[in-house]
């Protein structure tokens, strides 16, 4: 076509680690000038393999085998030469990454970097107007400053500042929104749809997240498992979906008007494991609408039978016809309601009275930040209080002084009923012993309360099952799990031993939307079950409202605003919480009349 700027074409990549891991099998798929096509789907679906074929940025060790053709500007770069390829990313081609400190050179001051990203001597007067660009202001005292010096929003300025400061055709956005907070999120989803209206640039914008894809897309690819399962304008594919693994996607995500009387919506299993690929359709074995033909030979992507529309809404599924019955079936209707909680006025499970912490540097460099600044909190017996705000706003530091992790410079934290409060930190990974079982880590706790050997492990057993995980899984080490899974362990850990108090960090701000809703169902349960208090900290107020009974407002080390999680959305008094209310991502996916609208 025409207008075609960038194209895939029967695009099959596989990687021979200790077995196969085909990433890509059989993706063909144009993304035209001046538009942004949202590339979605779970961890492990080939997104970003398909994102870095198309900048020609594979991996040559191990090289991977890489069969079809992925064009842009009219170069193969999955079979052209090095040389070729490093002359598409200078002249046509932007990338900006999930992490951009990884990308920013942080001995460097940022004004040589984005000179250096434009391939001239770029004077500072054009580097200041790159800056004024993409929304830094004082951009031309910026230009002196060091990386670390910029907040994690102000880094994907920067970056977007370097993918475009050649004014390419096309920039390769990968997860640049994911774990930032809300506000922060919706100023990058503005930004880069000003970018492509004022510089002319097309998107591909990777994101596991439909919600967000919602905000800035016109139109989505959704892959799962290396392949595509449905393609069309992000109105069609979000508002009317026709794969099973679509609309399981939506159902799953959180919102500001979901039920909270009841789990959230999940989609069981997971994405296939390598080496481990269903001979049929991909997703069958997690579908509740499969049937023996959905499991012979994958199904080819075709229009969407039975509507007539202006653009190709197309789906690769055999069930098409019956999504309206699987809509039934995951509908929150069907889910079961939450029992009561088990909370009480008398006493408290953690009261927090003054609490203040001011961090300085030893060596005196920087100002003496103030983290936190006379905090009262209470949480009483069995009730969930959810802490929420931007980065810098105190929260984490708050959870960290509750567990002991931080000394406040002045107030006091107490635990009623002398018990103990166990922490679940954001990144589960990191925070698991590397070199011990999830069985190891978890008897540790056991023991130190005096389980023999023999109660331990039938613990642990028990443990395991509580958090929904496989019994197998005890002889595996944190390395060998996935995200959902190390978080699991993680919150396993924690219960073992039942705390009074569960301290929760973003539990679920890097996690897939499904996993994310598990995870939150996972805790709502133990709550009820163990009868355990929480505080949850995140920057999700649509998390906070699916999990917490009151919600605590706080920015700037203060709190601005309290009260029970649906008057602090429905009914809020505070700016700043309105503002929050109003970047969360999502609105067209409830009111599609409000696509594109800005709060």
């Amino acid at each position: 076509m025409e207008d075609s700027l960038a194209s895939v074409d029967d695009l099959r990549v596989t990687f021979r680690r200790r077995q196969e891991v085909r990433a890509l099998a059989g993706v063909s798929l144009e993304l035209r000038r001046g538009e942004i096509l949202g590339l979605v789907g779970e961890s492990g679906s080939g997104k970003t393999v398909l994102g870095l074929t198309l900048l020609g940025l594979l991996p040559a060790r191990p090289a991977p085998r890489v069969s079809g053709a992925a064009w842009v500007c009219g170069t193969d770069m999955a079979s052209a030469s090095e040389a070729a390829r490093r002359e598409v990313r200078k002249r046509d081609l932007g990338a900006v990454f999930q992490d951009p400190m990884s990308s920013l050179n942080p001995t460097m001051r940022v004004g040589r970097q984005i000179t250096e990203a434009s391939g001239t001597d770029g004077s500072e007067r054009d580097a200041a107007e790159l800056l004024d660009r993409v929304g830094l202001g004082q951009a031309k005292d910026r230009l002196r400053s060091y990386p670390h010096e910029f907040s994690g929003g102000q880094r994907q300025r920067l970056m977007l500042a370097m993918a475009i400061a050649r004014n390419p055709a096309l920039v390769i956005a990968d997860e640049p929104t994911t774990a930032l907070d809300v506000t922060i999120q919706r100023q990058i989803l503005d930004l880069i749809r000003e970018l492509r209206d004022d510089v002319g640039c097309s998107f591909l914008f990777i994101t596991h997240d439909l919600a967000v894809a919602s905000e800035v897309a016109d139109r989505v690819a959704v892959l799962y498992s290396g392949r595509l399962a449905e393609l069309g304008t992000a109105e069609e594919v979000l508002s009317r979906p026709r794969h099973p693994y679509t609309l399981s996607l939506l159902k799953s995500r959180l919102s500001l008007s979901v039920d909270t009387t009841r789990p959230l919506p999940t989609i069981a299993g997971s994405v296939p494991a390598p080496g481990e690929y269903p001979p049929g359709c991909q997703f069958a074995p997690r579908c509740p609408l499969r049937e023996d033909a959905c499991t012979l030979a994958p199904p080819p992507l075709e229009p969407v039978t039975g509507r007539e529309t202006a653009s190709r809404h197309e789906t690769a599924c055999l069930r098409q016809d019956a999504i309206d019955q699987l809509e039934h079936l995951l509908g929150r209707d069907a889910l079961p309601t939450w029992g009561e909680v088990a909370t009480t006025a008398d006493g408290f499970a953690v009261s927090v009275r003054g609490v203040s912490k001011t961090f300085t540097s030893r060596r005196r460099v920087t100002e003496p930040v103030r983290a936190l600044h006379g905090i009262d909190l209470d949480t009483a017996p069995g009730e969930c209080v959810a802490l929420v705000g931007e980065s810098g706003s105190g929260k984490s530091t708050l959870l960290r002084v509750i567990a002991g992790l931080i000394r406040p410079d002045a107030g006091t934290v107490t635990l009623g009923g002398g018990g103990d409060a166990q922490m679940i930190f954001q990144d589960a990974g990191q925070s698991l012993t590397p070199w011990l079982r999830v069985g190891e880590l978890i008897e540790e706790r056991l023991k130190a309360r005096g389980a023999d050997t023999r109660q331990a492990r039938r613990q642990v057993l028990e443990t395991v099952r509580l958090v929904g995980l496989p019994a197998e899984v005890v002889d595996a080490k944190p390395h060998q799990l996935s995200g959902g899974q190390a978080q699991r362990v993680a919150i396993a850990r924690a219960v073992a031993v039942p705390p009074r108090v569960l301290l929760a960090d973003e539990p679920t701000s890097s996690l897939d939307v499904s996993l994310a809703a598990t995870v939150l169902n996972l805790l709502g349960r133990l709550r009820r079950e163990l009868s355990l208090s929480m505080v949850f900290v995140t920057h999700d107020l649509a998390a906070a409202r699916i999990v917490a009974d009151r919600i605590v407002v706080m920015r700037q080390g203060e709190v601005v605003e309290e009260g029970t999680a649906d008057d602090v959305i429905a009914r809020s008094s505070h700016a700043y919480t309105r503002a929050l209310v109003a970047a969360v991502p999502g609105r067209a996916l409830a009111d599609p009349g409000a696509r594109g609208l800005t709060p």
